[in-house]
C-alpha cells in the first residue's frame, strides 16, 4: 500500500481536499487498498480551513510516506519553519513530492524546485516566479511532473494531479473508473490549458464587446477585420487598433481563440466528429483546427475525444 501525506496548514483552501476522494475511489477499484492517507499539519489536531470548519491532522513525525502533498490557500504566506524543514526531508526520503496551488510556494521555499518546471494558480503565477527566480515557471498548465516533483494549478486541477499520480502507479484503466466515479473527464492532460482562453477577453468598451458577440455567432463564417469593424461602426484600422489596445490580442489571433473554445464545446459533447466541428466552427478543414489547437492546449482535438469517450461521456 502506498502512502501519501497531505500538508495541511491553517487557511488552506478546502478544494485541495478533493485528491482525498480520488485515493479514496482509487482504493474501491481493486480487491486490495492502493492508497493510505494521511493529512499533516505541524502540531497535528484541528486545521482550520479557508471555508471556516477545521480538519483533524495529525503531527508530522519520523513516518516514511511514498508521496507527500502540499496544498494551497487563497493568501500565500511564509510556511513555518517547520514545513519547510518537513518538506526538506521528504525531498529526501519520498519517492515523489508535490503541489496543488499555492502549496508550489512551500515546495520553492523548501528549494525542491531550483531548476525545475513548476505551475500554480494563474493568479499567483508572478508572484512565485518574482519570489522564486530559480524554478522555470509555466503559468498555464493545469499540472507539470518534472522528474519526482508534481504540481498543479489551483482549483479543481488538484482533481486532474491526482488522477495523473493513480494512473502513474497503476494503470489508465484505473484512473479512468475513478473519473468516472468523479463525473469528470479522464483526464486533462497537464498541457492543457488552466482556463478558457474566452477569459482573456475583456474588452473595456461597448463596441469591441459588440464585435465579438457578432463573432461568436458568425464563427462558421470566414469573420473578416471588416466584418468585425463594421459591426463595432468602426473603420478596419480604427478597429484593429482598438481590439489590440482593449484585449491585448489581434482580431485574429482573439477570433482563433473563441473558434478553439467552439470547438473544443462541442468535441466535449461528444456527438460531432472533426471534420463537422471544423466546418461549424469555421476552421474549414480538420489540420486548420489542429494546428489551432495545439497552440491552444498542446494537444490536437482527437485528444478531447479520446478523454470524452474514456470518461464515458
Amino acid at each position: 500500500m502506498l502512502r501519501v501525506g497531505i500538508i495541511l496548514y491553517p487557511g488552506f483552501q478546502v478544494m485541495n481536499l478533493a485528491v482525498t476522494t480520488v485515493f479514496e475511489f482509487a482504493n474501491l477499484t481493486t480487491d486490495e487498498p492502493l492508497y493510505e492517507v494521511a493529512l499533516l499539519s505541524e502540531h497535528g489536531g484541528p486545521v482550520a480551513t479557508s471555508s471556516g470548519f477545521a480538519v483533524l491532522t495529525q503531527p508530522f513525525d519520523d513516518s516514511r510516506f511514498d508521496t507527500i502533498l502540499v496544498v494551497g490557500d487563497n493568501f500565500v504566506e511564509p510556511a513555518p519553519p517547520a514545513v519547510i524543514a518537513f518538506l526538506r526531508e521528504a525531498g529526501t526520503t519520498a519517492r515523489r513530492i508535490g503541489a496543488t496551488c499555492t502549496g508550489a510556494f512551500q515546495l520553492a521555499e523548501a528549494g525542491l524546485l531550483d531548476g525545475r518546471r513548476a505551475t500554480t494558480h494563474w493568479f499567483h503565477a508572478a508572484a512565485l516566479q518574482r519570489t522564486h527566480p530559480r524554478l522555470k515557471l509555466d503559468e498555464d498548465r493545469i499540472f507539470i511532473v518534472d522528474g519526482p516533483v508534481w504540481t498543479s494549478a489551483g482549483m479543481t486541477a488538484c482533481i486532474d494531479l491526482a488522477l495523473a499520480l493513480v494512473e502513474h502507479d497503476t494503470s489508465a484503466e484505473i484512473a479512468r473508473r475513478v473519473a468516472r466515479k468523479l463525473v469528470v473527464y479522464h483526464r486533462r492532460s497537464g498541457g492543457q490549458s488552466q482556463f478558457s482562453a474566452l477569459l482573456d477577453l475583456e474588452p473595456k468598451s461597448d463596441r469591441i464587446q459588440t464585435a465579438l458577440t457578432y463573432a461568436q455567432q458568425h464563427l462558421k463564417t470566414d469573420l473578416s477585420v471588416e466584418d468585425l469593424a463594421k459591426a463595432a461602426h468602426l473603420s478596419p484600422r480604427q478597429f484593429s487598433r482598438a481590439f489590440r489596445e482593449e484585449t491585448g490580442q489581434t482580431p485574429a489571433k482573439a477570433i482563433e481563440h473563441l473558434r478553439v473554445e467552439a470547438a473544443r464545446l462541442m468535441l466535449e459533447s461528444g456527438r460531432h466528429g472533426v471534420d463537422v466541428v471544423a466546418r461549424d466552427t469555421g476552421f474549414g478543414d480538420r489540420e486548420r483546427m489542429r494546428r489551432a489547437f495545439l497552440r491552444a492546449f498542446g494537444q490536437p482535438p482527437q485528444a478531447i475525444q479520446r478523454m470524452v469517450q474514456g470518461s464515458g461521456a
